[in-house]
C-alpha cells in the first residue's frame, strides 16, 4: 500500500534530509587516501546524533553499520571496515537518517582523488540519470515514466542499469511501496500522486548488469568487477512537481560556480 505524506509531514522528512545533507557534506571532507570505511562510519554516527537525529541503517535487519560504504565494485550495501580508501578509488556513500520518526534517505558516490575516465563518465552520468529520473517525479506520471528516463539517461552514457536493484518509498518507514525501479517503459506502474515520497536511485555499472552477493550477505558488487555508481535523492511529488528532500546537489552546484567577479575589477577594455 502506498502511503501519501501531508505537507506537515513533508517538512519533517525534509528536516531530516537538513541533517543527511550536512552528514554527506562532512564525509566528502573526510573522504581520502588512506582513510577506512569504518572510520567514515564513526564519523557519521556522531554527527547524525549530535543533531537529535538517529542513523536509521544502524541495526536494521542487523546490519551494522550506520552508513554503506561501497568501494570500486560494490554497488551498495556495504558494511563499513578495515578498507582503506586509495587514491582513484571511488566510494558509494549511503546515508538513512530517522528524525521524530521520519525518514531520509540518500546517496553520493566520491571520487578519492583523480579517476580514470571511464570512472568519471560513470559517475557523470549515474548523476545525470538521477536527475533525469527526478523530472518526471510530478502528479499524473507513472513510475515507469521515472523508471524509463534513468535507462535512457544511463544507458546514453554507456552505462548498464542494475535491474535487480530498485528505489522505493519511503516514509515512517525506510522502505514502503511502490518500488522504483531503474529501468522500465513509460506509461506503466502506480500512478504518481501528490503526497508521494519516493527514493529515487539509479545504480549503474560501468560493464555489465549481473551482480553478485559477497559472502557476508549484504555487499552487492557487479560481477564483472567494473565499477559501480550509486546516486540518490530523497523526492516528495507536490502540485509544483518534484521537490528534493536531499538536495546534496546544490551545495555540489555552489562549489563549482564561478567566482563572482570583484567590483571594480572588471576585465580591461585596452
Amino acid at each position: 500500500m502506498i502511503v501519501k505524506k501531508s505537507p506537515e509531514e513533508i517538512e519533517k522528512m525534509a528536516a531530516a534530509g537538513d541533517i543527511l545533507v550536512a552528514t554527506l557534506q562532512m564525509l566528502e571532507g573526510k573522504i581520502r587516501a588512506g582513510v577506512r570505511t569504518q572510520e567514515l562510519d564513526q564519523a557519521a554516527e556522531r554527527f547524525i546524533r549530535a543533531r537529535g537525529a538517529t542513523p536509521t541503517f544502524k541495526g536494521y535487519r542487523g546490519f551494522p553499520g550506520s552508513i554503506c560504504a561501497s568501494p570500486n565494485a560494490m554497488v551498495v550495501h556495504g558494511i563499513p571496515g578495515r578498507y582503506r580508501l586509495r587514491h582513484g578509488d571511488i566510494v558509494s556513500i549511503d546515508v538513512g537518517v530517522t528524525l521524530d520518526g521520519w525518514v531520509a534517505d540518500a546517496a553520493r558516490t566520491f571520487p578519492v582523488g583523480q579517476v580514470d575516465a571511464v570512472t568519471d563518465n560513470l559517475l557523470r552520468h549515474t548523476r545525470e540519470a538521477l536527475y533525469a529520473g527526478v523530472e518526471q517525479a510530478r502528479p499524473g506520471n507513472r513510475v515507469g515514466d521515472i523508471s524509463h528516463a534513468i535507462q535512457r539517461a544511463a544507458e546514453s552514457g554507456g552505462l548498464s542499469v542494475v535491474r535487480s536493484l530498485v528505489g522505493h518509498g519511503v516514509g515512517r518507514s525506510m522502505h514502503e511501496d511502490p518500488q522504483v525501479p531503474n529501468y522500465g517503459r513509460r506509461g506503466k506502474g502506480p500512478q504518481l500522486e501528490e503526497g508521494m515520497v519516493l527514493a529515487i536511485e539509479p545504480m549503474t555499472t560501468a560493464g555489465r548488469p549481473a551482480v553478485r552477493m559477497a559472502g557476508d550477505g549484504w555487499a552487492i558488487f557487479s560481477q564483472d568487477d567494473s565499477p559501480a555508481a550509486h546516486f540518490e535523492f530523497t523526492v516528495a511529488i507536490t502540485a509544483d512537481g518534484p521537490r528534493v528532500l536531499t538536495p546534496w546537489h546544490l551545495a555540489e552546484q555552489a562549489r563549482q560556480a564561478p567566482e563572482p567577479e570583484p567590483v571594480g575589477q572588471g576585465a580591461s577594455g585596452g
